[in-house]
């Protein structure tokens, strides 16, 4: 079609006059040409119609139906902020309109403790006037006032939740589940309404004990609204704020499941097979001091910018297990997810960087706890090296749900079906075949001390343990997981029904099992969200396990026993947002429980003292 319009379609692109170029690139001319066509399957001429490039990839993009063409077209364009708004999304005359000096737009980027300022001197005016018509300004008058008074109200309950660094503009996706939770529970509370009852699932999860105060005056406030407040929660400082405590156990999964307790707090105390019962009650002295760990070198960061970073200069020690502290927003993940994780692959004490985060460890039913952390290979060469087994000629691989012959067809192994609904998600359900064994009847008949391959994926890691006990792969790995608290988990339990905090501690289990010595450098955030006081000694015990055996471990941290702990302690702060964004205290806990800036101090210096 080029070439029937004139141009030389053997000529090198560079070649051609830039008045050309840009013709064939950017034109809106669609000009329609006869093709004669030499190696198409089409016999007779046709017309065509010309489209530039630019047309092109904007047709595309806008009309086609193809994810294929979409994909491939993407390649030559990309997102920024419109020229004419400047990424607003508003006309210019929105644009001139202004309150307290500033636009719509601006007033959306400004964090929420900035809109409460703007808003704060419309609020509290006295000398209000009517709104007129004439009037220049609305903003002294009583409407202005009116709004501005409310919206202060909405906007106050949200900073005094902690979530004062996030701006308007924020996209709900990249906020965290904790803070969702808290806007919910603002919302809630703004709602004016009683007799509703409340159910929230650990809304301290990921809070500094500086931020976990005010949700504590939240959760009063509704109750004193004539609502009813249930909270799952393992903070002990919001427990023993509570009315009426429910303790289940005493262990979990299977050994869980009965109350223990359910009456006032202090009740608690005399329940024997409570394990909570220990950490509901202030110690009796402090902490055990112990010796820090000597470092072996210093990672330096310079001049850091990232997020709300800006220039920042920071040491951190290597061969010790550090925790990095400080308030919601203050730059704690950035420092160490971002920055660290990028720059300590240089340094030449450190051989490799794991991040020990908490995404998914995979996302179908496919996989699993036992192929997560390898284990699953040990069972399956047991499960060949039966006499039965050997008599069928059956290798390991007959035993695998991946491959076929061993597995279930009709679920290819995934011992579940995806289910299409007409207008609604679709949804797993259980194989109609196998019924969530994953195999078929044949495979099941070879029995391993008379359990069957899918009768061992339904064992919980407790119960594993004894059964696998004479292989050695299997139960290196089943008992790292028991160290990390997940001994409830079942060895085939797939990974979509993990929670974050789980996908996380499995992941620790398999480095723990690993026991590779020395120049590893861990990186974990918040690893104790979700865990019970019982569990978190646990995880502070692996976490010392690793670090003993020459690794440097930095772990971002609230919970203040895992931060006791720790032979370095970095605190950033002191706010978030804006306000955060650079280090305040530094130094052995001791050291940063006595500063005077840091707003992780007091608890610090509460857990030490006990």
């Amino acid at each position: 079609m080029t070439a029937g319009l004139g141009y030389d379609i053997e000529r090198p692109w560079r070649e051609l006059p830039q008045e050309d170029r840009d013709w064939l690139l950017f034109t809106e001319e669609q000009p329609v040409v006869e093709v004669h066509p030499k190696r198409d399957r089409v016999a007779k001429p046709y017309k065509g119609k010309f489209w530039s490039a630019r047309q092109f990839v904007l047709h595309t993009l806008a009309d086609s139906q193809s994810e294929t063409q979409r994909n491939k077209v993407l390649q030559f364009v990309e997102s920024g902020p419109c020229s004419l708004c400047g990424g607003t999304g508003l006309t210019r005359a929105a644009l001139a309109v202004t309150f307290g000096g500033r636009t719509i737009a601006e007033l959306n980027a400004l964090p929420l403790s900035g809109v409460a300022e703007l808003l704060r001197p419309t609020a509290e005016l006295t000398d209000a006037t009517a709104a007129m018509s004439r009037t220049s300004s609305g903003e002294r008058t009583e409407v202005a006032v009116t709004i501005a008074r409310d919206l202060l109200g909405r906007v106050e309950v949200l900073t005094g939740l902690g979530l004062g660094y996030l701006s308007l503009d924020r996209a709900t996706p990249t906020l965290s589940p904790g803070e969702m939770q808290r806007l919910r529970i603002a919302t809630q509370l703004r709602s004016g309404l009683f007799g509703v009852v409340y159910v929230l699932d650990e809304p301290s999860a990921g809070l500094h004990p500086a931020d976990a105060e005010p949700l504590v005056q939240v959760l009063e406030d509704l109750r004193a609204s004539g609502n009813s407040v249930f909270v799952v929660e393992h903070d002990m400082r919001i427990v023993r704020q509570a009315d009426w405590i429910v303790d289940v156990g005493p262990g979990a999964g299977s050994a869980g499941g009965t109350v223990l307790y359910s009456g006032p707090v202090d009740g608690l105390a005399d329940v024997e097979a409570s394990v909570t019962r220990r950490f509901l009650q202030p110690r009796a002295s402090g902490l055990e001091a112990r010796p820090p760990r000597q470092r072996i070198g210093t990672l330096e960061l310079r001049g850091v910018i990232q997020h709300n970073l800006r220039g920042l200069d920071v040491d951190v020690p290597l061969g010790v297990l550090t925790a990095v502290t400080g308030v919601s927003g203050s730059g704690k993940s950035s420092l160490v997810g971002g920055v660290l994780a990028e720059q300590a692959a240089d340094h030449p004490l450190v051989s490799r960087v794991v991040e020990v985060d908490q995404k998914p460890i995979g996302r179908t039913p496919r996989s699993n706890l036992a192929t997560y952390t390898g284990l699953f290979d040990a069972v399956r060469a047991a499960f060949a090296a039966t006499d039965d087994a050997k008599a069928r000629g059956w290798t390991a691989g007959r035993f695998s749900f991946n491959v076929v012959g061993g597995r279930c067809e009709v679920c290819q192994g995934e011992g579940s079906v995806s289910v299409e609904l007409l207008f609604l998600p679709g949804s797993w359900a259980p194989c109609p075949e196998c019924h969530g064994s994953r195999y078929n009847d044949e495979t099941l008949e070879v029995r391993l001390d008379g359990a069957t391959i899918a009768d061992v994926l339904g064992m919980t890691v407790d119960s594993a343990t004894p059964f696998l006990a004479d292989l050695p792969a299997a139960a290196r790995a089943l008992d790292a997981l028991q160290q990390v608290g997940l001994g409830y988990l079942r060895l085939g339990q797939p990974a979509p029904e993990l929670s974050g905090g789980e996908a996380q501690r499995i992941k620790l289990a398999t480095e723990l099992q690993r026991a590779r010595a020395g120049h590893t450098l861990y990186l974990l955030d918040e690893p104790t969200t979700g865990l019970h006081p019982a569990d978190v000694e646990r995880l502070t015990e692996q976490l010392s396990r690793l670090t003993d055996a020459g690794n440097t471990v930095v772990v971002v941290e609230h919970a203040m026993s895992v931060v006791a702990a720790a032979d370095h302690v970095i605190d950033m702060g002191p706010g978030g947002g804006d306000a955060g964004g650079r280090v305040v205290a530094a130094g052995t806990p001791a050291e940063v429980a006595a500063s005077t800036e840091s707003r992780t101090a007091p608890y610090l210096r509460a857990e030490l003292e006990g």
